[in-house]
């Protein structure tokens, strides 16, 4: 009987695709193992089993698999779920969800490669350079493209290549490959016959005249003593030590060839282990103690527990403790952070506590790296796993506790390319689904979390003591308009902020100061003809770097160099606009040149180990000041930080965005714990227009319930979450007219389904013009008790559809936010 299979490809289409086993594949393939596939014409494409069947495709021809990767899956039943829960839910296909799931390295590559034809014999058709390149053909097998271009040289490689092709000489064929590549060590030992002192002696008086070679036994027995040669030698050393030690590489070789030593390869972890003597106890305060048996005992009744404890009350010791008693249960364990770059102390804290049963996956690990821990989790190497949000798709069997560390983050959501998931919420769906339980962690919890908790859906647990006997910091505004009256700012600094820093400085205590806009300046003017440079490719201004000498677009990542004079009137008067960290640390070293300032952004953090440099060098205390966007607002402890001075605040309450009030809350609480986590109360200063503003009163008093009672009001007079959902539409295309309409058609077609009321557009977006497409959006705002909203959304897909097959709208893209935030 003919075997099929059903696959998801990493496409996104909307359907899955059978494809034909080979007969001596059929008892091997199983739902979960990855298969090569041809999919259109030439598309080679890593694909994965869902489903082992024997009916052949109705409309089509099911092609023969290429290759079976896996003969055990390397994805879980409870993967497949959730690819398709997390496609239905957030309205995008188990293809685009598969492809971010998957580590790059489980996906093959392909390369074109050329062959010699063996049905080829009629030399006297090829040329005396096509009869060298074949020469070389039937010596290597076959050679890649690359291999052929730097043979031939100034050569047309495609027109000698196509010579060869129509003579009938070569074949040209893709090779596929894995990506995925075990990191091997060469290791080494002395043969048997020689590892005992005695022997070892003998041959080490034999190489009496070959200096060289001795040296090279010596420096062995200088790592591996004769007193423990008979012991150890088995083992051997790594190759790489003897490199190190400077010996001679052909004496090296030469004792290898004569047998003397042995030459292996064993496969290694890539991942730093720590030795077992680092590893550390933890000592919980009582409140800590408290709070730990509180989330204990509300899981035996609630799913989901929100932890709301303040900056500086030490919730990663209770969590430590937490995952502690899960692991012993014997289940699998998920802390998620929000981003794993900016949280370098919290994963040493716990590495020092979990060793090597730990495993970490984010993106600035490579292909490799992230390969071994998904493999490490497949087999249980891995019983607790610290990651960004990718890692809720890793193939966790026993999943019993997943804690979601900072829960408000908006880094938690993805916003390009598809699937846009929360991977709180995801979170929270693969818990139900594995019967494990959830512990979301914050010292300003988001609307949604704290409105569950508040209506009991969740458990809410409270820790409003800072560890040991820190205190919260002290909080002062600082009016802007009255030091602009009275004329005592410096470049864009008050003069309490500079007078605080400076006596910060004196004191030998450390400062930081947060902008949450990077670059030198927001843009650039022509103080004469009031020119502004714009990105050519979208409705912004090109943001000034004034150290990479460069605009650049923040949107698209246009840049250009900065003009010497106006390139509108010739006027050599230009002048930066508006302040960025990069402008703030220029500042600060010409105000206090005797200060080390620092910056931390995304400009400084690019490389994979810049930001965990940045943090070592501001921990040493050789760095007196640190400059930075949001990323100084999470995760970091430091024992000298008295003084947070906040630039801007007014940009982030008055940014237009229902959000806005609750972001701005959020961030510079969360900065402004960063300040006296220790006996010293710390100050922080935020500069402001409106000293009056009602969110930064909650900020001053410290009152995270006052503010959500004010916010939730208005969220509930305006049915916003958590009363509603909002699905947001991003209606695209290069010509402005036709994205409009197309957006004018569907926004009508909704409404005529739920009432004007639930559709808000459509409106420009923000940034009207991004990479040459023009943005309309549409906000639906569906009640959560009202509606059925898996049958709106089956209802817009149609429309989604209909739309975009029509002909005229056939340029016209729709990108879909669910639970847009």
């Amino acid at each position: 009987m003919d075997v099929f299979i059903d696959v998801i490809l990493p496409v996104p289409i909307p359907q899955f695709f059978t494809y034909r086993l080979p007969r001596h594949l059929a008892e091997l393939a199983k739902v979960g193992c990855r298969v090569v596939v041809e999919f259109g014409k030439s598309r080679v494409m890593t694909a994965l089993v869902v489903k082992i069947h024997g009916n052949p495709p109705e409309k089509y021809p099911a092609k023969y698999i290429q290759e079976l990767l896996d003969t055990e899956p390397v994805v879980t039943p409870t993967q497949i779920w959730l690819f398709q829960w997390v496609a239905e839910y957030y309205m995008c296909t188990a293809g685009e969800v598969m492809n971010v799931a998957l580590p790059s390295g489980l996906k093959i590559s392909s390369q074109s490669k050329i062959q010699y034809n063996p049905d080829f014999h009629h030399d006297e058709l090829l040329t005396d350079l096509e009869k060298s390149f074949m020469d070389v053909l039937i010596r290597e097998d076959s050679i890649s493209y690359e291999e052929a271009g730097r043979l031939l040289g100034e050569q047309d490689l495609n027109k000698f290549l196509k010579s060869l092709v129509a003579k009938h000489a070569i074949i040209l064929f893709e090779e596929v490959n894995e990506r995925y590549k075990p990191k091997l060590i060469k290791k080494i030992r002395l043969h048997s016959d020689y590892a005992t002192d005695e022997n070892a002696l003998m041959l080490l008086e034999s190489l009496g005249k070959a200096k060289k070679q001795q040296e090279v036994l010596l420096k062995y027995l200088s790592i591996i003593p004769l007193d423990q040669l008979s012991e150890k030698n088995e083992e051997g050393i790594d190759k790489q030590r003897l490199k190190e030690a400077e010996v001679s590489d052909s004496a090296l070789a030469a004792l290898i060839t004569k047998g003397i030593f042995e030459q292996w390869e064993v496969q290694v972890s890539r991942f730093d282990s720590l030795e077992s003597d680092s590893l550390r106890e933890i000592q919980l305060s009582p409140a800590q103690e408290a709070a730990s048996d509180q989330i204990m005992g509300l899981f035996s009744t609630k799913d989901v527990v929100l932890f709301h404890g303040i900056t500086g009350s030490g919730k990663t010791e209770v969590y430590i403790d937490i995952i502690k008693k899960a692991l012993d249960s014997g289940t699998q364990v998920l802390f998620l952070l929000p981003e794993i770059a900016l949280t370098t102390q919290i994963v040493r804290r716990l590495k020092r506590v979990f060793g090597d049963t730990m495993g970490i996956y984010h993106s600035r690990f490579s292909d490799n790296e992230r390969v071994e821990v998904w493999r490490g989790v497949l087999d249980q190497k891995f019983q607790f796993v610290v990651g960004v949000r990718s890692s809720i798709f890793l193939p966790f069997s026993n999943l019993g506790l997943i804690i979601v560390d900072e829960e408000h983050e908006s880094s938690y959501k993805q916003f390009d390319p598809a699937p846009r998931y929360h991977a709180r919420d995801v979170a929270i769906m693969l818990a139900l689904k594995m019967k494990a339980k959830v512990l979301l962690g914050s010292a300003t919890p988001s609307m949604e979390s704290f409105y569950q908790a508040q209506t009991g859906k969740y458990g809410l647990v409270s820790l409003k003591e800072r560890f040991g006997n820190a205190q919260l910091p002290h909080i002062r505004l600082v009016n802007m308009r009255v030091e602009r009256e009275k004329k005592t700012l410096t470049k864009e600094f008050s003069s309490v902020l500079l007078e605080a820093i400076g006596q910060n400085i004196e004191n030998k205590k450390q400062s930081i100061i947060f902008q949450n806009r990077r670059g030198y300046a927001p843009y650039l003017n022509c103080q004469q003809c009031n020119w502004i440079p714009h990105c050519n490719q979208c409705s912004v201004t090109l943001t000034h770097h004034l150290n990479a000498r460069t605009l650049i677009c923040h949107y698209c990542g246009y840049s250009e160099s900065v003009p010497r004079v106006c390139p509108a009137c010739g006027s050599p008067h230009l002048r930066s606009v508006g302040v960025g960290t990069e402008r703030i640390e220029d500042d600060l070293r010409e105000i206090f040149p005797e200060a080390g300032v620092l910056r931390m952004d995304l400009d400084t953090t690019r490389t994979k180990n810049a930001y965990e440099n940045i943090i070592g060098e501001f921990e040493t205390g050789e760095v007196d000041i640190l400059v930075g966007t949001q990323m100084v607002t999470k995760g970091l402890d430091f024992d000298r930080v008295n003084l947070v001075g906040v630039f801007n605040a007014d940009k982030l309450i008055n940014f237009p965005d229902f959000r806005s009030g609750e972001r701005a809350f959020q961030l510079i609480t969360q900065v402004s714990g960063r300040a006296g986590r220790r006996e010293e109360k710390g100050i922080v200063l935020i500069q402001t227009n409106n000293p009056a503003n009602r969110v930064l009163q909650y900020i001053v008093d410290s009152d995270y319930e006052g503010f959500y009672a004010s916010e939730i009001k208005e969220r509930e007079a305006y049915n916003y979450p958590p009363f509603s959902r909002i699905i947001e539409l991003t209606v695209k295309d290069v010509d402005r007219n036709l994205a409009q309409e197309a957006a004018e058609v569907l926004a009508k077609r909704m409404k005529d389904y739920l009432g004007e009321q639930r559709i808000l557009g459509p409106e420009r977006g923000l940034v009207e013009r991004i990479r040459n497409k023009f943005h309309f959006v549409i906000w639906m705002k569906l009640e959560k008790e009202k509606m059925n909203i898996q049958a709106t959304k089956q209802y817009l897909q149609k429309e989604l559809v209909h739309l975009i097959t029509e002909k005229k709208f056939k340029s016209v893209q729709v990108v879909v936010n669910v639970d847009a935030v």
